[in-house]
Parts: C-alpha cells; structure tokens; sequence
C-alpha cells in the first residue's frame, strides 16, 4: 500500500521531486477488513440488512486520504494527478476537412450545452480558456471533454501566479463574452493548446459574437496555436507514459518527500565548497522531508479493522477500531483483570507482568477499579496487538488471550502464556 511516485516540486522551487505516498486500501473486501467475534464462524451469518451497513461504513473511506494518485496498472509508472501524463502519439487524421461554417446558438454558453445544441459530441468540441499568468493575459486551447490541470500550465509557464481571466479582459481580448470564445482571430496574445489539439479535425469552437459558433474549424487553415504542451488531466485507463499498462486512480496520504533544490539557494547564500581543481563552488542541495504525524496516521487508516459481535440478544454490532501492527505498538500486550478486589486475580496479574516483561516485551496493565465493560472499549480504543483478561478463572491458572488482528479468542493456562503469545503473533 505504498508507493514512490513523480510530484510537483511546489514553492520551494525543486525539480525531480518524488512523494513517498500511503495509498488507501481498497475496503470493498469484506473478509479483510472485518474482524469477527468468537460467536460468529463466517462472514455468512451476517444478516445481509447488516452487510450492507457494514459497506456503507467501509465506502465512507474509499476517498480517504489528501491526494488523487495516478500509477499504471501492470507497470512501474506513478505520479499524482498534478504531474500525471499519459502515453501521446500524434497520429494525422486523414478525415476529410470541411468548410467553416458559422452557426447561430443563442443562450448557449456551456460546452454541454453546446454540443447538445448541435447534436454533437462534447469530444468534438474545443474549449478556449483565459488566464492572466504574473499579469499577462495567456489564452488556453483544450479539448472539451478535457480537464486542464492548472499546475502543469503553471510549471510550463514558470509563472507565480495564474488566475482567470475577469469578464472584461475577455471582451477586450474578443469582443464577445464567456461562452462565446474561440481562437480565430485573437491578435497579440500568445496561444497555447494541450497536445491532443494538434490532431483534431473540423472542431466545433466559439466565433468570438455572442449567440454564434463555428463547426469545422481546423487547425493551420482557421486559427494558429503557438505551442503544443501536456496540459489535461489524464483519465483512469488511459495508456500509461511509457505504454506499460493503464492508468489507474487511488487516494493516498503524502508520508514523504524528496526534491533537487540544485544552487537555486546555495547561489543566493553564497554557500561554497571547493571543488577537485580548488574552485569555490555552489553546494548542490536537496530537500527531504518525513511526516511522522502523517505516517501515525497512515499506519491508522491502513490497520484499522470493523470489529464484529454478536450480543446475547442474538443482535450484530460493529465498530471502527484501531488495530497496531506489532512493530508499531506502544506496548505490546495489555493486561486487563476484571476485578481489582481480587487478590488471586491480581496476583496473577503481577506474575504474568514480570514473566511477560522478562521475555523483553512492553506491557500495560490497566488495573483501575472500572467495571469490566469500560476496560474492554478502552482496549479496544488502545489497540493493542494481543489482549490478556484475568477473570473469574485465575484461581484455576487460566486467562483469556484475545489476538488483535485476527479477533481469536483463546483459554489457556498461565503458564503456558508466554509461548502461546509467541507462536500466535509470529
């Protein structure tokens, strides 16, 4: 559930820059991410009413975590969705070109509505967008089915700042207003248009009036676009960049990053070191970042588990609870004796500690005068890899050993605990 892939540098300026992500699991397989009680044998028990909460709950977090991820299917390519491209290949089309042809379409604004009106498809469609980048006014040629991904703009750009154009840079650009834009005749501005705008044929686009578009506007012959550049937001299924695989999206959490900052501070500091040859030069500097509270968090999502119990009412309960990896814990084993007030039970208790502690692990023993119930929520709260309850059976030598991950529940003897603790977290 991890994955490195490409990211954007951000404001620090770096390039080469790689997020190490947390990637949300997928929770539609109920048999892992359900933990059941010693009165339940099977999933299939479950009264189906009770299922399906079961999933409504589990689909609340398919869309956890910050940020979309992009990573091919049957090959090693990852990228968020900001830096995510997809495999291009400018092929001709050899449809035959028609004559331009300008249409009325009143009240109609949208490129659905658009493509609606002229019984169209919204993939025949081109949309122009306006932005000012760092002030200057930037016109902007997609497709109409496509997504711009306003960080690639920027990047391509090297710009600060992008913002979109205001109604009135607009209308002096065009002389007509949003929903009637296009590029043929827009003079002084410079034009950039995603690459998949190179191949179109006979495309539907505004005609700069209000109320009017053309259809079979073609490229070289109707407008020009002054750079061709990856600016759309790739697709689930699209072919991956390097054509291994196809591109699929997941939900994951930043843990981790590292960029080249290159001299772009060391040059500015005046920080130098020499070189071989005894010349004074630049320090070339990285940037790497952990998020420890991030990764607490990842580790969390990841391991979490709906614990399910069947009441004596014959009635199912289930609960989000934490479930720590052992390495992760912080303890080991939590000791829980029912009853404080007695003294068999919480001399075994003190026995199983020192014997526990003596095999090197951390335990924590909650030895509150708290009604049993209360313990038990707050150990499932705690989430601790193995739970040990000292009850009504310590004066026979046995306790209950309840296995965090796996909801077992077994009876031993006290002097067995040790090892049944070994072989059943191994």
């Amino acid at each position: 559930h991890f994955k490195a892939i490409i990211g954007d540098g951000g404001a620090m300026g770096g390039k080469d820059s790689q997020e190490f992500m947390a990637i949300t699991a997928d929770r539609t397989d109920l048999e892992k991410w359900l933990v059941l009680g010693n009165s339940i044998e099977s999933i299939d028990e479950i009264p189906n009413t009770v299922i399906e909460q079961i999933k409504e709950e589990l689909s609340k977090w398919l869309v956890a975590g910050e940020d979309t991820v992009v990573y091919a299917e049957g090959g090693d390519y990852a990228a968020n969705l900001e830096m995510a491209t997809n495999k291009f290949e400018n092929i001709a089309s050899y449809t035959e070109t028609l004559e331009l042809e300008k249409v009325a379409t009143p009240n109609v604004k949208t490129i659905d509505e658009v493509a609606e009106f002229l019984e169209a498809d919204v993939a025949e469609t081109l949309k122009t967008l306006v932005f000012r980048a760092d002030g200057e006014l930037i016109v902007v040629l997609m497709h109409g089915n496509d997504e711009l991904n306003e960080v690639k703009l920027q990047n391509y750009l090297g710009a600060n700042v992008i913002e979109p154009a205001t109604e009135t840079d607009v209308e002096s650009l065009s002389g007509a207003h949003f929903g009637s834009l296009g590029p043929i005749g827009l003079k002084g501005v410079k034009i950039i248009a995603d690459r998949e705008v190179e191949v179109v044929k006979n495309a539907i686009i505004g005609a700069n009036e209000d109320g009017f578009h053309y259809r079979n506007a073609n490229l070289g012959r109707d407008f020009e676009v002054d750079e061709f550049v990856d600016l759309r937001v790739v697709n689930e299924g699209e072919i991956s960049p390097d054509g291994r695989g196809t591109l699929k999206f997941a939900r994951g959490i930043e843990i981790g990053h590292i960029f080249k900052l290159g001299t772009r501070y060391s040059d500015s500091m005046g920080a130098n070191i020499l070189d071989q040859n005894g010349k004074a030069v630049p320090i070339v500097m990285g940037c790497y970042g952990i998020g420890v509270s991030r990764m607490l968090s990842a580790i969390l999502e990841q391991f979490a588990r709906i614990y399910v119990e069947k009441t004596p009412r014959e009635e199912y309960k289930f609960s989000w609870s934490i479930n720590f990896p052992k390495e992760l814990a912080p303890f080991d084993i939590h000791l829980v004796p029912v009853n404080t007030k007695d003294e068999e039970a919480m001399a075994v208790t003190a026995e199983l500690e020192t014997a526990l502690r003596g095999k090197g692990y951390q335990v924590l023993v909650d030895d509150r005068n708290e009604r049993a119930g209360v313990k038990f929520a707050d150990s499932d709260l705690i989430g601790l890899p193995v739970r040990v309850t000292i009850g009504k059976k310590a004066s026979e030598g046995i306790v209950e050993v309840k296995i965090r991950a796996t909801g077992e529940v077994v009876e031993i003897n006290k002097e067995e605990l040790v090892n049944t603790i070994e072989i059943l977290t191994k």
